[in-house]
Order: structure tokens, then C-alpha cells, then sequence
């Protein structure tokens, strides 16, 4: 692990010029980094060795190991700490294991405990939800979300619209535009924007209004399930957040999830999923200050949007391709937002492009902004530090470092270059 500065260390700004100061501390292959919230204590996901080490910070650009590294499963990927300092959470992509570690006084690793593994939602038809007095004129919106969250299929949703009042009946095989039409030509609860996005997102569907990607595979509509993959699917976790009211959010890249936990000191028991569309790939998370999270998806470069609702579930709200311009062999990486939570920015490989969104509403809607030069080959991970964007290119063995235009949101042209070997991750510190 390496130090750098960016900027003047006594400027408000970190548009200046790039230094490394050093390195920090020898550490094998690691891709993320952690802060401890109130100790002097850095937390490294080791993926090469499978482990999570812990470092205390002996100077301003030195680290010395603290205790003795934890398994944390196959190829780990991601490590995040609980906002009290008293534990953390692991996400191994090789083997998709989310993994509780405790933390002690002193900020050292202690016991670890695996969460309940990840089972596939596409791999078996789901439970019937039961639509027994779910849908009245009130309600119906916030009941349709969260059957679709539940897996509910064609001929359960249309069973329920046929038994809903305002709503004439439709047949258990009605297609996609069928549906729609009724539901447009109805007073129903359900003709919202935001459900008919939900409802467009069958395999017939397509693109859904305001420029946003069909969610393809939320709900199908038309009764046919989506294609086998190729290959075979394989439970793959990514990434973590601490969430208000004691939830953890977790990411299954490989199984299309996003899996909601309770903590505590001892573990982390799960309490509801919400499934994405089938081969998304949900890699990387963002919490919003509105409360919403953010969910940046690797395979289909897609930015989806969750909310709680008033029990607590968290359900999809709305999604968004995360830029017109991108490339069919893109894959996403990293998701943050700015420091006012007016954009979001996700850094794209292949095209090798940041894609800049604005929040719209109360944070339940995104739109397009710009799709922009990221200036280095495979942008693997960014943040934004102050007026600047410092992006880590994996390939390219450097950090380049981006003016934001503070109005509109957009970076410029790269100002500066750091040359690191194959950074990964970039960790602003206190």
C-alpha cells in the first residue's frame, strides 16, 4: 500500500498536483481499504491471500500491521466497518461468503462468523405471495412493489389485478402491451410511472419512459422465463454498507441480489433480499442522504435505485442505463456520489469512461448527465476528493486526477497523473 497527496497539503482544494509520499505498509493484493471510524486504524481486504488485515497508522504515510489477518473466504473483495467501530463486514467474490468480524477496544480482528449462504431466486419458482385483501385504490402501488420484490409472475399479478374492483379483469396469459393498455386505461392505483417502469420490465418489454433501461427480468409479464445462462451461476458477494436502524446491505453479483441484514456483535442474521434482473450483476453500492441506496450493476452497466418502505422491507423503485454511449462489452465498477448528493458517478472498463447522473426528485430517480474520458486504462475504482476526481487505472499504473465542475457536476480533462503500480483503491484519510 502506497501514500500520496493530492494538492497542497494546506489548500482547501485537491486539484493540484499528485505526490506519493511513500510506502505505507507491504500488503499482498489489497483491493479495498477501510477506515476504522474513530481509531487510527486501516482495514485491507487481502484478495490473493482470502483475509482481512488490520494496520495502525504510525505516521502521516506509514502503517504497521495490528494483530493477526482472519479468513474472510475466497478472494475477498470488499470490507466495510460498522459505524461504532464494533465490527466489520467481508464480501469474498470467489466464493460469494459474507463474513462478520468482530473488532476489539484496540481496533484488532477478532472472531469470525460466515452469514447464511446465498441461494438463487432464479434458480426455482418462488412461493406464491399471498394477494388475499393486498390491493385497494390506496394501496395498490406500494403492494405491486413489493410483489414484484417477492417474485410474483405473471398469472399471480394478474389474478390480483382481475380481483382488484377498478380494475377489468386480465387473463393469466395476457401479454406485456395487453396489460399496459388496461392499466392506462384505468383509474387504478397502479397507473403510476414509477409501477409501470416495474411492470415494462418483462422480457418482451421495452425501454422503459424517460430514457430508462427496461428492467428486464423484474417481473415477466408475458409468461415466458428468461434464457439459461451459459454458464453456471455462482454466488459471488461485492460489496457492503451500514444502513440506518441496524441493516447491513450486501451484494450477490453472481445470484442478482441485494441482501438486507440485522447486526449486531455476533453476526449478522438476514432479514429480506431484493432480486434484480437476471444477469445484472450488482456490484458496487451507494447510500444516498435521502436515504435511497444506489446499486451500480457490472454486467449490463445499469444504476437501479431502492427505498424502505414504512415496515422497513426495501424494495426497487426506478433504474437507469448509467450512460447512452457506453459499450456492449462495458463492464461497471465503482459507484459514488458527490459530495452534496446532487451526482452520482460510475466508472465504466472497456470504453473506459466515468458516467455521470444527476439525483432527481427526493432521490428516488436518476437522470443521464454525461458520459466522460476517464483519461487512464480500466478504471477500477474513483473518488471524489473535494473539487477533484481521482480515478485508480488498473491497467495503465497510475491515478489521474479530474477537475468536477462544481455546477454541473461534470469532470474535465486530467490535470494531473500519479504513477502507482495496478492501484485499486483509493482511501482518502482524516
Amino acid at each position: 500500500m502506497m501514500a500520496a497527496t493530492a494538492g497542497d497539503a494546506a489548500s482547501p482544494l485537491a486539484g493540484g498536483p499528485l505526490a506519493l509520499t511513500g510506502d505505507a505498509v507491504p500488503a499482498l493484493s489489497p483491493t479495498w481499504l477501510a477506515a476504522h471510524p474513530s481509531l487510527d486504524v486501516v482495514y485491507a481486504a487481502l484478495e490473493g491471500e482470502g483475509r482481512v488485515a488490520a494496520f495502525r497508522r504510525t505516521g502521516e504515510a506509514t502503517l504497521a500491521p495490528l494483530g493477526a489477518t482472519v479468513d474472510a473466504g475466497e478472494t475477498t473483495c470488499h470490507v466495510t466497518v460498522a459505524p461504532d467501530g464494533s465490527h466489520l463486514i467481508a464480501a469474498a467474490w470467489g466464493d460469494g461468503v459474507v463474513t462478520h468480524v468482530a473488532l476489539d477496544a484496540a481496533g484488532r480482528l477478532g472472531a469470525r462468523t460466515e452469514a447464511e449462504p446465498a441461494e438463487d431466486p432464479y434458480d426455482a419458482p418462488r412461493p406464491a405471495p399471498d394477494a388475499t385483501g393486498l390491493l385497494d385504490e390506496q394501496g395498490g402501488v406500494a403492494e405491486l412493489r413489493d410483489l414484484v420484490d417477492r417474485g410474483a409472475d405473471a398469472s399471480q399479478l394478474a389474478a390480483m389485478l382481475a380481483g382488484s374492483t377498478p380494475t377489468p379483469a386480465i387473463g393469466a396469459d395476457a401479454g406485456l402491451d395487453e396489460v399496459l393498455a388496461i392499466l392506462g386505461q384505468s383509474k387504478n392505483p397502479f397507473d403510476d410511472p414509477a409501477v409501470r417502469d416495474i411492470l415494462r420490465g418483462g422480457p418482451s418489454g421495452g425501454a422503459a419512459e424517460g430514457g430508462a433501461s427496461p428492467l428486464a427480468g423484474a417481473v415477466d409479464l408475458g409468461g415466458s422465463a428468461p434464457a439459461a445462462p451459459a454458464d453456471p451461476r455462482t454466488p459471488r458477494a461485492h460489496c457492503s454498507v451500514f444502513l440506518p436502524r441496524g441493516l447491513v446491505a450486501t451484494t450477490d453479483l453472481g445470484f442478482d441480489l441485494v441482501r438486507f441484514w440485522r447486526s449486531s456483535s455476533r453476526g449478522i442474521v438476514l432479514d429480506h433480499e431484493v432480486a434484480l434482473p437476471r444477469g445484472a450483476g450488482p456490484r458496487h453500492l451507494a447510500l444516498h442522504p435521502s436515504g435511497h441506496l444506489y446499486v451500480v450493476t457490472e454486467h449490463t452497466c445499469e444504476v437501479f435505485v431502492l427505498a424502505a418502505g414504512p415496515d422497513g422491507r426495501w424494495a426497487l423503485r426506478s433504474g437507469v442505463a448509467a450512460a447512452p454511449g457506453s459499450l456492449p462489452t462495458d463492464t461497471a465498477a465503482e459507484l459514488t456520489r458527490s459530495r452534496d448528493g446532487q451526482f452520482l458517478y460510475a466508472g465504466l472498463r472497456g470504453s473506459d469512461t466515468i458516467a455521470v447522473l444527476r439525483v432527481r426528485g427526493a432521490g428516488e430517480r436518476l437522470e443521464q448527465v454525461a458520459l466522460v474520458d476517464s483519461g487512464i486504462r480500466k478504471p477500477r475504482h474513483h473518488v471524489v476528493l473535494r473539487d477533484a476526481l481521482l480515478v485508480a487505472g488498473q491497467d495503465s499504473d497510475e491515478v489521474a486526477s479530474l477537475s468536477v465542475d462544481q455546477r454541473t457536476g461534470v469532470p474535465g480533462r486530467v490535470r494531473h497523473r500519479l504513477a502507482v503500480p495496478s492501484p485499486q483503491h483509493i482511501l482518502p484519510v482524516r
